[in-house]
């Protein structure tokens, strides 16, 4: 075997029987200290896993977008329009409603050969009210609802003129809620 080739370190003195890197224990660092931080480090990888997880399942929103402000909905407020003309139907099963209906409309100011009334073919109609076909004559129907002290206001062809479907023309249908007279009973009482 060949022997080594001696250099600048072999003459340096050693101080301990030792050769090589040797370590030794921290001082301080015992086995409470340890536990402790393995405690720490596991609960703070505990928290930002269920962060992580509320955030990815959508529970938590980091950026939330801004709520858009509801603006309060305006009352729609109708049109006393007196160049329609208006058929009144008494659905209520009370006589001479729709008589009082036509005289209260007539009284607003329609003229009172555009303002006609009639008993309805069915008598059970539970709620008033005025029926318009076109979008166009919404506010005055509205408005109608208005000067007969209030009604149900509803879009319907059904009352259209069809020899005269540009007729400008709003039907009235009196329901059983502006009846002052009890519905008729069909049992006849005991006696």
């Amino acid at each position: 075997m060949s022997k080594s080739v001696r250099d600048r370190f072999d003459d340096v003195a050693h101080a301990s029987g030792r050769v090589g890197a040797h370590r030794a224990e921290a001082p301080g660092m015992n086995g409470w200290v340890v536990l402790l931080w393995s405690f720490v480090a596991a609960l703070v990888l505990i928290v930002v896993g269920i962060f992580v997880a509320l955030v990815l399942m959508g529970r938590i929103n980091l950026f939330p977008a801004a709520e858009p402000t509801i603006a309060p909905t305006p009352e729609v407020t109708g049109v006393v329009d007196p160049t329609y003309s208006v058929l009144v139907l008494n659905a209520s099963g009370q006589d001479d409603l729709d008589a009082q209906m036509r005289d209260t409309i007539v009284n607003a100011g329609w003229a009172a050969d555009m303002v006609s009334n009639a008993p309805a073919g069915s008598q059970d109609f539970a709620d008033t009210a005025v029926y318009y076909v076109s979008e166009a004559d919404e506010l005055a129907a509205i408005g109608l609802a208005d000067v007969i002290g209030g009604a149900k206001v509803v879009q319907d062809d059904f009352y259209a003129d069809p020899n005269d479907p540009e007729q400008k023309q709003l039907v009235v249908v009196i329901g059983t809620d502006r009846s002052t007279v009890a519905p008729e009973s069909e049992e006849t009482p005991a006696g």
